[in-house]
Parts: structure tokens; C-alpha cells; sequence
């Protein structure tokens, strides 16, 4: 059977993959399931974005959450960070986020976090599977009546909680800051302009008019052209893009270049360094951080923990060492000091906070960091199994490294969901890094057969 929650939840396409009789049995089994941790009614705080079919599961969380006798507390259309911070801050038992993510309009998610703010460890995730397994089969667990059934509370209050939160975190104002920010037709668009504003910043805002089937399309993170256009047609110093559920940022410089999570954490790292901020000086990133991230680090005297891909090992490296940053490409950081997930709303702030401080201009913090080419190949298999133990794939990863030395790198990793694996190389020379790449996937493909 396939395990119900992925790498961030559940996810699907709104239903018919993920449906809302799916998400009652997840409210009835998160109720269930806090209730019998706790000695108070369990209180369990939900967030949305601006899909349309977000009502909907919210709905259903709701039915579930009070047919087991729970306190359900809708905050409506806030960021998943937003969630994250509420269930801490108000001892809810846990929080729900009702989102996709970046994906698009016709697909929706349910993912849980801890009344600590975190999210959810693998064996809750699989008790809570168990237990909605069992109810959709059989659901004979108590289901209270008259005074003891639960009850809705409708939360307009918090959203403005969290953005006074949020501004409490930056110390520096943005008076004359001229900003572009684009918020995905998504969960920041009433959040972010509020905090942009209170700190002074002039902002244009684009993409802030959700319709239901608008997120991330054409625009956010994951589509920065429109971004990119407005902020050189206006002069902007700075462009600010946020995905669906605003747990990520990226941004433009004033020229229109990508600054992603690699420039963003380089950027942040060299102010926090300067101040004394950053325990062991360390960094924690992903085997997908570029070889440029890592030289750039070094030379501010830094160095990088590295994890595998997914920001939940980022934040258990973080959670284990006592480092205070750390995140990916993507845009998904983490501020130890401010926040338990990643949170695109204060890691906008921080590049600001930077940006301000330094009194430069976006594009020379940005050049603190040379992103080396990169080319992924990927590589169609028969089967995935063995590879890493193979000889030959083992020789030609070697001999890569030997070509491309001390300013290049090889990564060769398989694909999680599909029948895949990934040949990625970084140097400073295209043609080396295809002619490298070339010779890794000739080998793969020999010995594990092409699919």
C-alpha cells in the first residue's frame, strides 16, 4: 500500500486523489490521535491558501475534527509559516495547512505540524496513517454527543498576530527602499504588503488577486518573468517572490538576476558572521547547494553541513547541532532564531535586513556568490537497484571528478518516485561538464538497462 503521506503531506489532485471524505478521516484521526496525548480538549488550529478548493477540505478537517469532539480554529487564507507560529503560540495540540505548495491550482495538500511548531516526526505521520486506515474501514471510535461535540471557531484575529510577529523579527527599517513584490495570486497576498509597508518600503504589488484558480500561475517563484519586468520597468532596488503557501522566497536583483536560496543564505550568512551571529559559523544545506554556495562560504570563513534533498533534514541537522541557518536553492530557509519551518515572509525580511545594512546595492550582494553551470541528466532505467554499488558507475563517477578537480563537482542520485537516476555535474566549463555527464550516463545506461 502506498503510505498516504509524502515527503510534505498529503497531496493530490483535489477530488478525486485527495478527496474530502479522505480529509474528514484525517480530522477525525488528528482529534483522535492529539486528544489521547493531551488532557485538555484538543484544540487544532487550520490555515488555507487560495485555492479553490481549499474551503472545501476545510470544511471537511472541521466535520472531522468536531465529530471527535475537538476545538477546530480556522484562521482562513494565511502562509503555512503563519500556522506554524499560531499552534505554538496559542498551545493548540496541532496545526493543519491546507495547500499545494507551488504545484497548481487543481492540486491541494493537507500537511499537519505539532503543537511545538514543527513538523510532524515519520512515526506520528504513520500512527495517524494507521489510525485513518482503520477509521475508513471501520470507524467505531467514539464519536461524542450533546455539549461534548466540538466546536468551530472563526480566528480573524490571527493572521494580523502573525504579520505583528513577523515585523517584530527585523530591526531595520526600508524607508525609501523601493520593492516589487510578487505574491502568487497565494497565502501572502494580504500578509506581505502589510509587512513591507509597516517597515517603511515602497512596494508595487503584482499577483495579489486571488481568484481561486490563479495560484502560481505564471507567476511566484516558480514563474519570476513577470517579476523580472516590473522590476526594471520601475526601478525597483529589489524583487520579492513568494510561492503559493509562502514558505519560500526568492529574489531579483535590481538588474532582473535570480538571487535563489544558495545567494539568499550566502547573503545572510556574511551579515550574520560580521555580527557574531552564526554558531560554528556553519551553514546547513543540500547535496544540491551549487559548488559556488560552498566556495563563497569558505571565503567568508565560514563552512556548510550538507544533507540530503528536503528541507526536513536541513531543519534536523539544525535541531541536532544547534546551528541557526539553513535551506535550499528553492528558496525554503530556515531562521532558527525567528521561526520552526521555513518561512518566506522573515527570509524576505533578512535579505532586506541585509541589504539595508550593507548599503549596497542588490546585485553586488548578490555577486558575493559565482553560481558555477550546472547540467542534470536524466537517465531512464530498468531498475534503480545496485547502482551505487556497481564498479563501473563507481569508475566513472571517480574519473568525472578527476576531470572536472577542485572547481567542479559530480552528483549521482536516483529519483525518489520515478525510474530515474539523476547525473548532475558543475564546473566552469559547459562543454567539460557534457562531455563528463556524457560518460556517466553511457555507463549508467549499460549497466541498468534502459527503460
Amino acid at each position: 500500500m502506498v503510505r498516504l503521506f509524502g515527503t510534505d503531506g498529503v497531496r493530490g489532485e483535489a477530488n478525486t486523489e485527495l478527496t474530502p471524505e479522505l480529509a474528514y478521516h484525517l480530522g477525525r484521526a488528528a482529534t483522535l490521535y492529539f486528544g489521547a496525548q493531551s488532557k485538555v480538549r484538543p484544540r487544532i488550529l487550520i490555515g488555507r491558501d487560495t485555492r479553490i478548493s481549499g474551503e472545501m477540505f476545510e470544511a471537511a478537517l472541521t466535520a472531522g475534527i468536531c465529530s471527535a469532539g475537538g476545538i477546530a480554529l480556522l484562521a482562513g487564507v494565511a502562509p503555512t509559516p503563519a500556522i506554524a507560529y499560531l499552534a505554538r503560540e496559542h498551545q493548540a495540540q496541532a496545526g493543519i495547512v491546507i495547500s499545494a505548495s507551488h504545484n497548481p491550482f487543481p492540486d491541494n495538500g493537507i500537511k499537519f505540524f505539532g503543537g511545538d511548531g514543527y513538523k510532524l516526526p515519520d512515526a506520528v505521520e504513520d500512527e495517524l496513517e494507521a489510525l485513518v486506515r482503520r477509521l475508513q474501514t471501520n470507524d467505531d471510535a467514539a464519536r461524542p454527543t450533546g455539549k461534548d461535540i466540538g466546536i468551530v471557531e472563526y480566528r480573524d484575529d490571527l493572521l494580523n498576530q502573525y504579520i505583528d510577529y513577523v515585523v517584530s523579527t527585523c530591526t531595520e527599517r526600508f524607508d525609501g527602499m523601493k520593492i516589487v513584490l510578487d505574491c502568487a495570486n497565494g497565502a501572502a497576498y494580504e500578509a506581505m504588503p502589510k509587512v513591507l509597508r509597516r517597515l517603511g518600503a515602497e512596494v508595487k504589488v503584482i499577483h495579489a488577486l486571488p481568484s481561486g484558480v490563479n495560484i502560481n500561475d505564471g507567476c511566484g517563484s516558480t514563474h519570476l518573468e513577470s517579476l523580472r519586468r516590473t522590476v526594471i520597468e520601475c526601478g525597483a532596488d529589489i524583487g520579492i517572490a513568494h510561492d503559493g503557501d509562502a514558505d519560500r522566497c526568492l529574489c531579483l536583483d535590481e538588474t532582473g538576476a535570480l538571487i535563489d536560496g544558495d545567494h539568499i543564505l550566502v547573503a545572510c550568512a556574511a551579515e550574520m558572521i560580521r555580527a557574531g551571529r552564526l554558531p560554528h559559523k556553519t551553514v546547513v544545506t543540500t547535496v544540491m547547494a551549487n559548488i559556488g554556495f560552498h566556495k563563497a562560504i569558505a571565503a567568508l570563513g565560514g563552512r556548510v553541513e550538507v544533507t540530503a534533498v528536503g528541507d526536513r533534514y536541513v531543519l534536523e541537522s539544525m535541531r541536532r547541532n544547534g546551528y541557526t541557518i539553513g535551506g535550499e536553492q528553492s528558496g525554503h530557509i530556515i531562521f532558527a532564531e525567528h521561526a520552526t519551518t521555513g518561512d518566506g515572509l522573515i527570509t524576505a525580511l533578512q535579505v532586506l535586513a541585509a541589504l539595508s545594512r550593507s548599503g549596497k546595492k542588490a546585485s553586488e550582494l548578490n555577486a558575493m556568490m559565482t553560481t558555477y553551470p550546472q547540467l542534470l541528466v536524466n537517465v531512464r532505467v530498468k531498475t534503480k537497484e545496485g547502482w551505487e554499488e556497481n564498479p563501473a558507475i563507481r569508475a566513472a563517477i571517480e574519473e568525472g571528478e578527476r576531470v572536472l578537480g577542485s572547481d567542479g563537482r559530480v552528483l549521482v542520485r536516483p529519483s525518489g518516485t520515478e525510474p530515474l537516476i539523476r547525473v548532475m555535474a558543475e564546473g566552469s566549463d559547459h562543454a567539460q561538464l557534457e562531455e563528463v555527464c556524457g560518460a556517466i550516463v553511457a555507463v549508467v545506461k549499460r549497466e541498468q538497462g534502459e527503460a
